[in-house]
């Protein structure tokens, strides 16, 4: 496992975007896999602005997204799909019809999940996974419980998930309590995974996907069993390291 120090967050999303930026230049129809969250948003920020600048061509990427709340129609301003299209697909040149995210409006929840794991398999697989870090360990919506789950599933999100997600939403009411996340596996088979990691607040549960042992309880920590990982984090982040 990589781990690069950033100073703070502005300098996490430049260096995380340097990476993507050159997974992209050195293989220019990749697929890349995406995360949604407050901490990747200065990072789609830094890949619009080398966009603008001419300095990226996304016309021949293709990206899959980790996850998609269920019950939340495309056009809500909460939704996965709307938070990417607002903050990277609606400004770069990128063709709208090779971005996947989970159907959150299917209400077969079965239908859903093996249609998305479908999807991620005529990809041809992911080169570069984006990966976000939950308080709890969570990666993707993966929550704590006694096993890793493999494909694409309905999972019932965790009192502190929801709890974390409230802030978006008008009140704790409207919070969605499920979604659709791809699996462990899937995440795993990624060539090269890259986390981001911002804050003091995951100091400790960074320690602990790092340092402690690999367990379902944290699920992250299965990280440590990936070939190639690399995390880029601020000072705050790994201040317990």
């Amino acid at each position: 496992m990589n781990i690069i120090r950033a100073k703070d967050y502005d300098d996490m999303s430049r260096k995380a975007a340097n990476i993507i930026s050159a997974q992209m230049i050195m293989k220019p129809n990749c697929v890349l896999g995406l995360a949604t969250g407050s901490t990747p948003i200065g990072v789609y920020g830094q890949l619009v602005s080398r966009y603008q600048e001419g300095d990226l061509d996304f016309s021949g990427i293709t990206t899959v997204n980790l996850d998609e709340y269920r019950g939340i129609s495309r056009d809500n301003e909460q939704s996965y799909y709307y938070f990417m299209h607002d903050n990277l697909f609606g400004k770069v040149n990128i063709d709208l019809t090779r971005t996947f995210l989970p159907d959150g409006m299917e209400p077969d929840s079965g239908k859903a999940c093996q249609d998305y794991d479908r999807v991620i398999a005529e990809t041809g697989g992911v080169d570069l996974q984006l990966l976000g870090l939950g308080h709890n360990g969570h990666i993707g919506f993966n929550e704590p419980g006694p096993v890793f789950k493999a494909q694409t599933h309905c999972v019932k999100l965790a009192e502190s998930t929801i709890k974390a997600n409230q802030r978006f939403f008008a009140s704790a009411d409207e919070v969605p309590k499920e979604a659709y996340t791809m699996g462990i596996k899937t995440i795993m088979l990624a060539k090269k995974i890259l986390v981001v990691v911002s804050g003091a607040d995951k100091a400790p549960i960074l320690k602990k996907v790092i340092c402690g042992e690999i367990t379902p309880e944290v699920q992250a920590s299965v990280l440590q069993l990936h070939s190639d990982v690399t995390v880029v984090a601020d000072e705050a982040a790994l201040s317990e390291l």
